[in-house]
């Protein structure tokens, strides 16, 4: 172990009940998203870091913005921290993590907004995703801060409050706007992988318009129901088709598809005249999401050809890339790994996953990432999205010091 880390390390140790405290204050405030009222969570975060000596830049996303995306209010922050004078160059490291979260549901035994400890657990919805990683990252701002290492570049938090809408009011709006361009990002996840690549999304609804009628007089209709089934069952065996798609990235195996809800009808004794089906189509990152949305859509068509009088209408839900490892990603990716296993003791892969973040927008950008931060082995785990979300505090504190070993090594000038 190097000076360097053992001064990180030790400085983490010393403030880790203040870490905790911090993601307490985080988890306490509500950001369902929907209804996605996220303002006042920046402002609160804002407050807890000005008291920690970190001034965080406030970016409020114009109210028609976020009203047109379906949510009340964003303000995205940025921090800014300088290590050496500005004329010595070296590279700007970004952080982000979100701050907005699935509302918390039913089947909780501890109070989802309480921040409650229990068996060295922390209880609270986004207590591990992804709020976590504002502590995580923030306390391993601070230490390299005050290591008094002599090093060169920069490094920026970025606290956004969009992920679960896609991100494009978060990550995207910064970069957009040229509120920052970072040389390279890591970003939140969870503390036994490296992840570098992620599947893509495409979501769609589609819409089958029939002719109401009388369940007595059947004939006098069309019944939009029995052509969503036909539909229904095109969808599905296509994922037969798409489990011989294979990806090479190890953690994802290959495309599929789901339909997630449905909706249609107006009482039982009339023959339904429109239904609505929403789908979801995850893309390997070996995959073009031009060429899926154009074979899904002749799917579609083909299908509802099969009901003579059905008219169907189709739009675009969400579309977000892949995540593909872009050059200079590998020492980023490495230089996490080293200091995970060290500080884990057992091996941490570099793979991908299957689910889509809003990291794929700094990789739109040109920017390499790799997706990093405290949490367990897989989303499960952590009951993410799901009742009694955690996250264990000694996974926290670990996964601080790697994040703050990797950026002291980062930027440390040459030689």
């Amino acid at each position: 172990m190097s000076r360097i880390d053992d001064t990180l390390d030790r400085w983490i140790d010393d403030h880790f009940d203040e870490q905790v405290r911090f993601l307490q204050a985080l988890v306490r405030v509500p950001t369902d998203t929907p209804p996605g009222d996220n303002a006042p969570h920046a402002l609160r975060t804002a407050a807890l870091l000005a008291e920690m000596g970190l001034t965080a830049e406030s970016h409020p996303v114009p109210a028609a913005e976020v009203q047109a995306q379906g949510m009340v209010s964003i303000t995205n922050l940025i921090v800014r921290q300088r290590f050496g004078a500005a004329d010595e160059g070296g590279p700007t490291i970004a952080l982000n993590a979100h701050g907005d979260v699935v509302p918390p549901g039913d089947g909780w035994t501890h109070d989802p907004y309480g921040g409650e400890i229990d068996r060295g657990r922390l209880y609270g919805r986004a207590a591990a995703v992804s709020k976590s990683d504002f502590a995580t990252y923030t306390f391993a701002l601070r230490a390299l801060a005050a290591s008094g290492a002599p090093l060169q570049g920069a490094v920026e938090l970025h606290l956004t409050y969009d992920e679960e809408f896609g991100g494009e009011l978060g990550p995207g709006w910064l970069l957009r706007h040229s509120l920052t361009r970072p040389d390279a990002l890591i970003a939140a996840g969870f503390s036994y992988q490296v992840v570098t690549a992620h599947n893509g999304c495409l979501q769609m609804e589609v819409t089958l318009h029939g002719l109401a009628s009388h369940a007595a007089y059947p004939d006098t209709g069309v019944d939009a129901l029995q052509a969503a089934n036909r539909l229904l069952t095109a969808l599905y065996a296509h994922n037969a088709v798409l489990r011989e798609r294979r990806s090479s990235v190890p953690g994802i195996t290959h495309p599929y598809l789901n339909v997630g809800r449905i909706e249609g009808g107006s009482n039982t004794n009339v023959v339904p005249g429109k239904v609505v089906l929403k789908l979801d189509r995850r893309m390997i990152p070996e995959e073009d999401s031009a060429e899926v949305e154009a074979e899904l859509r002749r799917l579609i068509a083909d299908a509802v050809a099969l009901s003579p009088g059905v008219r169907v209408e189709l739009r675009r839900l969400l579309l977000a890339q892949s995540l593909k490892p872009l050059p200079g990603h590998e020492k980023l990716a490495a230089t996490v790994q080293q200091h995970a296993q060290a500080i884990f003791g057992e091996p941490i892969p570099c793979c991908g996953t299957p689910l889509y973040t809003d990291v794929r927008l700094y990789g739109a950008a040109g920017v390499p990432a790799v997706i990093y931060g405290a949490g367990p082995r897989s989303v499960l785990e952590s009951n993410a999205k799901r009742a009694d979300e955690h996250l264990l505090l000694e996974d926290l504190r670990r996964a601080t010091q790697v994040v703050a070993r990797t950026l002291a090594e980062l930027l440390t000038p040459a030689g």
